[in-house]
């Protein structure tokens, strides 16, 4: 199945250097692949992950271990972000 994995904010440093252009890669992955398998693929900080959305939809720290991808998905995740 194909999945659009995309990083926002310091997270896009963990990406594919050809990829940081536009914050995203396409990933090939196996029917059943999990969105913590892909926080532990590219080596994110946990405590990093702070926003995790697929399809723009919010899954909270306790589902992602359990919240298997579909073909089509979009993975988006972002660091904790501070502001004024």
């Amino acid at each position: 199945m194909k999945v659009t994995f995309k990083l926002y904010a310091t997270l896009q440093d963990y990406l594919p250097l050809a990829a940081k252009k536009t914050n995203a890669v396409a990933l090939v992955l196996d029917e059943g692949t999990t969105i913590q398998q892909i926080i532990e693929r590219f080596v994110l900080p946990q405590k990093l992950c702070h926003l995790v959305l697929i399809d723009g939809s919010f899954v909270p720290p306790g589902e992602r271990a359990t919240h298997a991808l579909k073909d089509g998905d979009t993975l988006a995740i972002w660091p904790p972000v501070a502001g004024g």
